[in-house]
């Protein structure tokens, strides 16, 4: 489900069964005994989970032919169709007794409301904004009271992504575990190759199999008309690699391998590693991930876990301000500059405010052209000159988060 590209909400619920002798015998086999992996307050039971009811699935996008080979719910007649609505309908039709919610939006568009009522949330998001945006969203559903979490108010977040054949999983739990952000170096840029460069001026052994996957293969439909290209299929990918390989001659370009046009497609290895961690965390049969997975194919099969550690100073988690340090001559530009370019930052378009003189004042706001155009002499004034003073909060709203996160002025000499 995580390889819809877009979160996977479930919730235990209740609702109409249908039951078959033997359905749940390979559950049972986890539930029923204890072992030596399972969880400490682990209880075997006769009683045991029977699977999950309610599932609601949000994604924006629309099924390609690109999807089928590694999307075991898309058939090629649904191309062109909503990847929510295909996937819920496969799933209620093929499992008696499951409801899947379809939601063909962004996970921006619903509110604190909607996402309170899970009791896990699943990601297998492509943008490293909408994650974050995910994690801000469970952190602003926590509770405290007098200044203590209330463990009911953490619903748990499930990560996981795969770039060719390395991937990723891990466990959050808000305000408890390392978040989204506490790690964020950890994420490495996105790449994306420019069509202009696939097309006329590859320069790495990868641009040649974009080009034989994205432009040749439909072009040339090697295998007939309406047939797709299957990344699972031998045949498909040894003609994917013969034609990257003729493509790389003519650019005199070294490194095209079988393994790495095989790395070209996606692997279902989140997914998977994702699915288990739901089923530990529900079931409390085993200890769930403590806390970060890392899986590689490349060169063999690695795996290693690790425990990401909170940062005490989090701009997302610690709930403690967090300092900017500046001198009062340094102009509203560098603070812009330092929230989009800071490692453990990355904002995209933060829109900053202060309370000036007892009232709120808007600095900068990028995403209204009119507020644009009138804060934008701020930029290059300085923080003195914006009325702003040693120990200054600023309010701080970005895409990446839910929440206005607020940061504090610690002007240097």
């Amino acid at each position: 489900m995580a390889d819809l590209d877009e979160p996977m909400v479930v919730d235990g619920g209740t609702g109409t069964r249908c039951e078959w002798e033997g359905r749940w015998n390979h559950v049972r086999k986890f539930l029923e005994r204890s072992g030596p992996f399972t969880h400490p307050d682990f209880e075997a039971s006769t009683e045991a989970l029977s699977g999950f009811c309610n599932i609601h699935v949000v994604d924006m996008d629309t099924i390609d032919v690109s999807n089928l080979n590694r999307q075991f719910l898309f058939r090629p007649k649904d191309v062109g169709r909503p990847k929510a609505d295909v996937a819920a309908e496969f799933i209620n039709s093929r499992i008696p007794g499951c409801c899947v919610v379809p939601h063909c939006k962004k996970i921006q568009d619903f509110d604190e409301t909607f996402y309170r009522q899970f009791h896990i949330i699943v990601c297998g998001l492509d943008s490293i904004v909408a994650r974050r945006w995910m994690n801000g969203m469970l952190l602003s559903l926590l509770v405290y009271e007098d200044g203590v979490l209330d463990p009911s108010s953490i619903i748990p977040l499930i990560d996981g992504g795969t770039e060719g054949f390395k991937g990723n999983a891990r466990v959050i739990l808000p305000g408890m575990t390392a978040c989204i952000d506490c790690t964020l170096e950890l994420y490495p840029p996105q790449i994306n190759f420019p069509m202009c460069t696939i097309a006329s001026m590859p320069r790495l052994p990868e641009h040649c199999i974009e080009y034989v996957r994205i432009l040749l293969w439909p072009k040339e439909k090697p295998f007939g008309d309406g047939v797709g290209l299957d990344g699972d299929d031998p045949d498909h990918i040894q003609w994917v690699y013969q034609k990257s390989l003729e493509r790389a001659a003519e650019f005199s370009i070294t490194g095209v391998t079988y393994r790495l046009t095989q790395a070209c497609f996606s692997s279902l290895f989140d997914s998977a590693a994702c699915a288990t961690e739901v089923f530990k965390i529900a079931s409390s049969a085993y200890i769930p991930l403590n806390n970060y997975m890392v899986f590689n194919d490349v060169d063999g099969l690695y795996t290693y876990t690790f425990e990401a550690e909170r940062k005490e100073n989090c701009s997302a988690c610690s709930q403690v301000p967090q300092d900017l340090h500046f001198s009062p001559s340094s102009k509203l530009q560098e603070v812009l500059d330092y929230l989009t370019e800071s490692a453990s930052l990355q904002m995209k378009s933060p829109a900053i405010t202060a309370t000036v003189e007892g009232k709120n004042k808007t600095l900068y706001l990028q995403s209204v052209a009119s507020i644009e155009q009138r804060t934008r002499p701020n930029l290059s004034k300085t923080l003195k000159e914006l009325g702003l003073s040693d120990g200054q909060e600023l309010a701080i709203a970005d895409v990446t988060t839910p929440q206005t996160m607020l940061f504090r002025l610690s002007f240097t000499s």
